[in-house]
Order: C-alpha cells, then structure tokens, then sequence
C-alpha cells in the first residue's frame, strides 16, 4: 500500500464507526463490529467492519462473509461511491476527515444491582429471570449444529436480553442468549454460562452466536463443578463444551453427562461419590490430551474407571454435524463398555422414536 494510502487508512480507522454511519448508513453497530450487507451499503448482516483493534486484527479491516471479500476503510468509500481511481478516494477521505463529528449519544446504564457483578447470587438471578428454550432461538441454535432432540434436563434456560458489555471502555449491550446453570455435587447453583446468540439465525462464520468478540462467558464459582444432564449413578460422561455433551447426549440420553466448560476446569472436576466408571469425551487437540491423562489418574486414584472417548474430527459436536446421527451412534457403539452399550445406546433408539 503506498504511504499515503496507508496514512489515510489509519487516520479513518482511528474513526471507523464514524467512517461506517457515514458510508454505510444502512447498517447498525454490533459489538465491536458494524454489520451491514455489503460495500455498496445494502441492507443486510453479511459484512461486518471491526471497529476497534483487537487481537483478531485492526479496527477498521472488513470482510464480507457471503464473498469473502476484505480490506479496509478506504476500500469501503471507494465502493460505496463507486469511485474510479485513488485520487477520487483519497480526496473524499480527507474530505471526511476535515468534517466536525456529532458528540456521541451515550447509551443508558443498567440498573445496578446490589447483588455483586459475577456472584452466585447474581447467576442465580439470571437464571431465575430466564424462561425455558422451546421455540426460542437458543432451540434453533442447537438444532442447527445437528442436536435435533436437546436432553438437557433443565440444565438450559433462554434470555432474550441478556447484558453483554465488551470492556470497561464501552457501553452495555443486549443480546438473546442461552444460560446453563452451573451446579455442584449437591445440585446447588453455584454459577451460569452465557452463550450470546444472533437474533437473525445461522451463519457459517459465527454458527449462529452474535457477532461479538467474547460470545461464551461464564460466571459464578466453575472450580469443580459442571452443567449436568440427568442425574449421576455410577456412570458419568464428562467433556468440555455444552454443545459437545448435547450430542452425546442426543445418542445416548439416558446417560448422565456433565460439561465442566473447558479442558482446565474439566481437568478439576470433583468426582461424584458411588461413580463407578467415567467416560471421558475428550476434544481432538493438545489440551484434550492433557485433560484425559489427568482425569484418567484422578479416577484411577479415586478407585474409578477412566475409559476416554474420541471424535473422529475436532470434538462431538462436530461429528454429528459433520457425519450425522447412525454414524456418530456407530462409532460410540465400539467405544463404550458392553454393558454401557446394552444399558444406554440401545436405549437412545427408542428414546429417538
């Protein structure tokens, strides 16, 4: 990119939402993003501007996920005006960046609580206000990565508003968004986890959460304790993410599960009393290799037997999407215990019916 040409790209980005309701005033703000249809302003969510610098990259680069197109801010002027050459965009640019800007409307601030930010109480609040997922977006969200019947068991409620704040530097948002409760050994609620998800569905960038930068969070004590599916005897599935578990537990529904929401976490999870064999739905990395060798030992220590399960491709969820009900039912098939195969994935056919 020549100096100019760079010099300019960075002043707009220093100034990308301005650049955005400007040239693409058909859009809105979405997180740190600007969503819009496309360059030439089209009404739509498929190309979406970053709007600050973040890990992911600068603020101002684009990319336009029904194309696949990307550049920056000044591409966005030169499409949007239909501009034949750079002088004609280097122009306009600095006749943007000469404009005085209209203050920034503030956004107003949620009634604060006198419940703690994060606490058990606060997480016990939120599940409280939240209503079950039948018919709800959270439903589809799950449908969609293949989890056509959700055992969940209770363990997932459904929050239409749901506050989402990106840092302490900008304003709170709402999003819908799925909460799963957090329990431990006992059942008492010790936390949630939100998943924020897009009101408009389905894409294949973001598989359906909201196009913002952190759409999992947690909060709460998680040290220990998990999302529960059914009630433990003395077999348990254990892993990592909450969609991973559903589609195990799609198969095998009358098998209790746990998601304890990350390899470390999984790593740390108490052990219910009178288990007698642990499965282990591993993830297909590194971590997923450290996970299993320190479960496998605290069971082993625990008087438990440790028997690991693993997907043919990243995780479980992405074998059922991938591959589809029989063929994930098949490869179980050959990794449980005979009698677990007898006791639950048998079971699941009916269950399925």
């Amino acid at each position: 990119m020549p100096r100019d040409a760079s010099e300019l790209a960075g002043r707009l980005a220093r100034e990308a939402e301005a650049v955005c309701r400007h040239y693409l005033s058909n859009g809105k703000r979405a997180g740190r993003y600007w969503m819009v249809g496309d360059v030439h302003n089209t009404p739509g969510r498929s190309l979406f501007v970053r709007l600050q610098e973040s890990p992911k990259g600068p603020a101002g680069k684009w990319t336009d996920a029904a194309t696949g197109e990307h550049g920056d801010l000044l591409d966005i002027i030169r499409e949007s005006l239909a501009l034949r050459d750079f002088r004609e965009v280097a122009e306009e640019a600095r006749r943007f960046l000469k404009q005085p800007r209209p203050e920034p409307q503030q956004a107003p601030k949620p009634v604060r609580s006198e419940v703690p930010a994060g606490s058990r109480e606060a997480a016990r609040r939120l599940f409280a206000m939240s209503s079950p997922i039948k018919g709800t977006v959270a439903e589809t969200y799950l449908q969609r990565r293949g989890i056509a019947n959700v055992h969940h068991g209770g363990s997932l409620r459904f929050h239409p508003r749901c506050y989402y704040r990106p840092d302490e530097h900008l304003p709170t948002e709402t999003w819908p968004a799925m909460i799963a409760s957090v329990t431990d050994l006992k059942g008492r609620m010790t936390g949630v986890h939100r998943t924020w998800l897009d009101p408009d569905g389905f894409d294949r960038i973001r598989f359906g959460k909201a196009p913002i930068d952190t759409p999992r969070r947690a909060m709460g004590d998680l040290l220990g304790n998990a999302v529960r599916f059914g009630v433990v005897d003395d077999v348990l599935a254990a892993g990592e993410g909450i969609e991973t578990m559903l589609s195990l537990r799609y198969v095998l529904p009358t098998l209790p599960m746990t998601a304890a929401l990350s390899a470390n976490h999984l790593s740390a999870m108490l052990l219910p009393s009178g288990l007698r064999r642990l499965y282990i739905a591993r993830d297909a990395d590194a971590a997923g290799d450290a996970v299993q060798a320190i479960l496998t030992q605290r069971a082993a220590d625990a008087g438990v037997e440790a028997i690991a399960l693993s997907p043919r491709l990243g995780d479980f969820n992405e074998d059922l999407h991938i591959f589809g009900l029989e063929p994930l039912r098949a490869a179980l098939r050959v990794q449980l215990v005979p009698e677990d195969v007898v006791r639950f994935l048998h079971s699941s056919t009916v269950a399925a019916e």
